[in-house]
């Protein structure tokens, strides 16, 4: 396998889904993550039309089962990973005060957003150190301590959480040459951002490919945004 191998989360529609086609267009083999089986084919199927290098994976990052034969299949067909990309992601208190967030809501954002992140990459992480490669954790501003407001608690702190994990994890794997970076792609237009969101998904998509093609020499630890610019955390 020539090819560089990268694994998408939630790909399957909106920015996850402009990740994988950005990291097909610049050589690398797109694995397409979806909780859905049905979905992940028909996503993958769209860009393999166009001649992308791009293969569905079915996994739900909630879910210790899912993850391992994901893990199992790539090991087996590839056995490593270049680029892990955890795009998965819920918002699930918008317009809720933090007061009034039911507890269960809390729990369901961490269940994806935080739990499903570390589950994910703990699982990888032997086959992205055999390849020295990156891990990228799409997350938001809206996880910023210095730009905390009212509302969103439970994905706010979500967020902050992923950015915590991915500053520990840095630490952790620097050693072993695996780059572990933060996204903000910005408000887009999707699903989740809503219709008045003012950027596209390949816009969403640009730092998130940028931050998973990093060569040995690239950053880690860090909090990225639109136009590859540093954040704080």
């Amino acid at each position: 396998m020539e090819k560089p191998i990268a694994l998408v989360t939630g790909a399957n529609r909106g920015i996850g889904f402009e990740v994988v086609r950005g990291l097909a267009e610049r050589g690398y083999l797109a694995l397409l993550g979806a909780r859905d089986a049905a979905a992940g084919e028909e996503a993958a199927a769209r860009l393999r039309e166009v001649g992308l290098a791009v293969e569905p994976v079915r996994i739900d990052v909630t879910d210790d089962v899912s993850v391992n034969t994901a893990l199992a299949a790539v090991k087996d067909r590839y056995g490593r990973l270049d680029s892990l990309v955890n795009n998965a992601g819920v918002l699930l208190d918008e317009g809720v005060a933090g007061l009034e967030v039911p507890v269960e809501a809390v729990h369901a954002t961490f269940e994806v957003n935080v739990y499903g992140a570390l589950r994910v990459t703990q699982a990888f992480a032997p086959l992205l150190v055999r390849a020295r490669g990156n891990v990228v954790n799409v997350s938001s501003i809206m996880g910023q301590l210095a730009s905390a407001g009212p509302g969103y608690l439970a994905y706010r702190s979500s967020k902050a959480t992923l950015n915590m994990i991915t500053r520990v994890l840095a630490a952790e794997l620097r050693p072993h040459g695996v780059r572990v970076n933060a996204a903000h792609p910005g408000w887009i237009r999707t699903r989740m951002g809503g219709p008045a969101a003012p950027g596209t998904p390949e816009e969403g998509a640009a730092p998130i490919v940028w931050l998973a093609t990093l060569g040995p020499d690239g950053p880690t630890g860090g909090f990225f945004g639109p136009g590859n610019r540093p954040l704080d955390w």
